[in-house]
């Protein structure tokens, strides 16, 4: 009970912090729109509520478009993004026992580059139910890499961590390989291949939001009932065995779940640094370890903090932006050295 409360308490908390987040990442942008308009053009458009409101205050048709269609899109998939890297980093980070794994460390990031790739070289068309092919194409590639490498990694039933690892870094290394020779061959599509790599949200749409809203909730939800699972497996195999939990299942199930979690995130942002990495160590520091807590409450500060570093990508330069992965590596990068020079024994205990 007293942890139910702590985590309703982190929660609440958090989910006030990213509201205010939210409007204070609309309010911010190359055209200069009054907070009072935002807030009315947001109360406006609140479904099955905002049409029934008696808003006297008019607001411009232009801006509501801004608003709307460009930068709430652009903010909400920034929170989706953060959100499931972040959450990614937790399941990854418990099944490796390894401070250092991140979404990407079983070739994800590896077999979505080589996906988009594709996708922009053959100049395939917009893909499937407003969704881009790039982004069809990276989800695929990264969800088939996933399993090659769990496939090599395999020695009879078990799969030892060390295995997977390894595979995942080989087979990375090859990918990453034939993206590096499919840009030296194809230089004009150079560009925009490089800059979808480093991660962005200029393509953002309601479509992509609500068609890949769906399987993230349910993949996040279903990772929720493995959790106590995932707090026995870091006390290792042999007592996680004691405590009788079939580890290969437990480890098999929450690596395919994480995967799918990481490989949507690509889909909507392309490759985006350091966020399933850094967020849990700074939430382990706040919430502790147990994976009860840490997971969601990772998952919401991911959300906080790519919301904060697209803020910075598209504002910086305007009206030119830069890749938000430029953003996340910059601040992340630092943090990381930091809390590592400060917190090691806390973090890599």
């Amino acid at each position: 009970m007293e942890k139910k409360k702590k985590l309703l308490k982190y929660i609440i908390f958090l989910i006030i912090l990213l509201t205010l987040a939210i409007f204070i990442a609309t309010c911010v942008g190359s055209a200069n729109i009054q907070p009072k308009e935002i807030f009315t053009i947001l109360i406006k458009n609140i479904p099955f509520f905002g049409s029934n409101l008696a808003i006297k205050q008019v607001v411009s048709p232009k801006n509501e478009t801004i608003i709307c269609q460009i930068r709430l899109p652009r903010i909400i998939s920034s929170v989706i993004v953060g959100f499931v890297l972040a959450a990614a980093g937790v399941i990854y980070q418990g099944i490796f026992r390894n401070p250092m794994a991140d979404p990407y460390i079983i070739g994800v990031s590896s077999g979505a580059s080589l996906g988009a790739t594709i996708a922009f070289i053959l100049g395939l068309g917009t893909g499937f139910l407003g969704i881009s092919t790039v982004s069809i194409m990276a989800f695929i590639c990264a969800i088939v890499t996933v399993f090659i490498v769990y496939q090599l990694s395999k020695m009879g039933e078990r799969v030892p961590i060390s295995n997977l690892i390894l595979a995942g870094f080989a087979i990375g290394a090859l990918l990453n390989s034939m993206v590096y020779f499919l840009l030296i061959a194809k230089t004009d599509d150079m560009q925009r291949i490089i800059f979808w790599m480093l991660g962005g949200f200029t393509t953002a749409s309601w479509d992509k939001i609500k068609i890949l809203t769906i399987p993230i909730v349910l993949t996040f939800i279903i990772i929720f009932f493995y959790l106590r699972e995932l707090n026995i497996l870091t006390l290792g195999d042999k007592r996680a065995t004691q405590l009788g939990v079939n580890i290969e299942k437990i480890k098999r199930i929450l690596l395919i779940l994480a995967s799918i979690l990481a490989s949507l995130g690509v889909a909507i942002g392309g490759l985006i640094a350091f966020i399933g990495l850094i967020t849990p160590h700074i939430m382990r520091l706040i919430v502790g370890s147990d994976n009860r807590i840490l997971y969601p409450t990772s998952a919401l500060t991911g959300s906080l903090i790519l919301i904060f570093s697209d803020t910075i990508a598209r504002t910086i330069t305007s009206p030119r932006e830069i890749p938000v992965g430029i953003i996340t590596a910059a601040i992340g990068a630092p943090y990381f050295l930091y809390l590592m020079k400060t917190k090691g024994r806390e973090i890599f205990k």
